[in-house]
């Protein structure tokens, strides 16, 4: 089975660094800005996308001005990771040691994914990655599409792992079965109309899911609520 894993509000506990550099970064571009819960909401898409979400009514130059000011405002914030949500790091191992296939499809940019990778010492967790500047951003289905082509697997032998409506829909239209955790970006309620095969709020209860799926064949339906 292929195990393809978003990052941000998943693996790693990023929203706090995300919300407040976008209102750096809007505050350093002359635009007001937004309070933090809008901004939970486009965590998950290309940033390019995010800011085009966020700020409708601005031209592009200013879009491309608040990019900018996010970038830098991010690495420099980030030169200390996110902390790993709990479980996670036990979880990858015991998946790692048992022997499935495991991808990342996020909407960082190749540049932040790669560093952070580096930072954490976690390449050797994942077999590919993909992200949102190198092909389609979320909810598009292209990064699964491309993953799945580079492992030959068909989309009912793969399982998405993801905080947002955007990992849902994403893996919805792409035919992958799908799990929805609680603790990130969205909240189950709002996953939950993409009809995930089980909805978490741990991410080491991912273990029986996934060794459910295997055993029997079929994905069962899951919920801690």
């Amino acid at each position: 089975m292929l195990l393809i894993f978003d990052w941000d509000g998943t693996l790693i506990d990023s929203a706090a660094k995300i919300v407040r550099c976008m209102q750096c970064a809007a505050e350093q571009a002359g635009v007001d800005p937004l309070p933090d819960e809008p901004i939970r909401q486009i965590i998950g898409l290309s940033l390019p996308q995010a800011i085009a979400v966020l700020y409708p009514n601005e031209s592009s130059a200013l879009h491309d001005e608040i990019r900018q000011q996010y970038v830098r405002h991010y690495i420099g914030v980030d030169q200390t990771p996110s902390p790993l949500f709990a479980g996670v790091a036990e979880t990858l191992h015991t998946l790692r040691d048992a022997g499935y296939t495991m991808a990342v499809a996020t909407g960082k940019a190749r540049r932040g994914l790669d560093r952070v990778l580096e930072q954490m010492g976690m390449q050797k967790f994942f077999h590919a990655t993909r992200c949102a500047d190198e092909t389609r951003s979320k909810p598009h289905p292209q990064m699964l599409h491309e993953l799945l082509d580079f492992f030959v697997t068909e989309p009912a032998q793969a399982l998405m792992v993801g905080d947002s409506c955007f990992d849902m829909e994403m893996a919805q239209v792409a035919g992958v079965p799908r799990v929805a955790v609680s603790y990130g970006a969205h909240s189950i309620e709002q996953m939950l109309p993409y009809e995930p095969v089980a909805c978490l709020d741990r991410f080491d209860a991912l273990l029986p899911v996934v060794t459910s799926i295997v055993d029997l064949g079929l994905p069962p339906i899951v919920s801690e609520h």
